[in-house]
């Protein structure tokens, strides 16, 4: 299938990729990310493997456009936690000595 990556073109297939992403080490996934194989990838290490361009040249979204077209499941950004409630002095102060004991 041909994908244009970075305003170049590839001829990209899903074996192609399988192939070269076989023994290639997942680097730790911060942001998007591709499934291929039994692996997680971050979809920039994987763009700059199969195009051999630096991750700067590209954007993620390009990569996940073509993973996406040939079929391996991309995953967006991890959502993140909500954030922690905020507690006055009063209720601060509560927590902290804990539940009143029963008599």
């Amino acid at each position: 299938m041909r994908c244009v990556i970075a305003r170049f073109p590839f001829d990209l297939s899903k074996s192609g990729v399988l192939e070269t992403m076989k023994g290639v080490k997942p680097e730790q996934v911060v942001g998007e990310s591709v499934i291929i194989g039994r692996r997680t990838y971050p979809v920039k290490q994987v763009g700059q493997v199969i195009t051999r361009q630096d991750r700067r040249d590209f954007t993620s979204g390009e990569v996940v456009r073509a993973m996406t077209r040939l079929g391996f499941t991309c995953r967006g950004l991890p959502q993140a936690a909500a954030p922690a409630p905020v507690l006055n002095a009063l209720e601060q102060a509560s927590a902290m000595l804990g539940a009143p004991a029963a008599v």
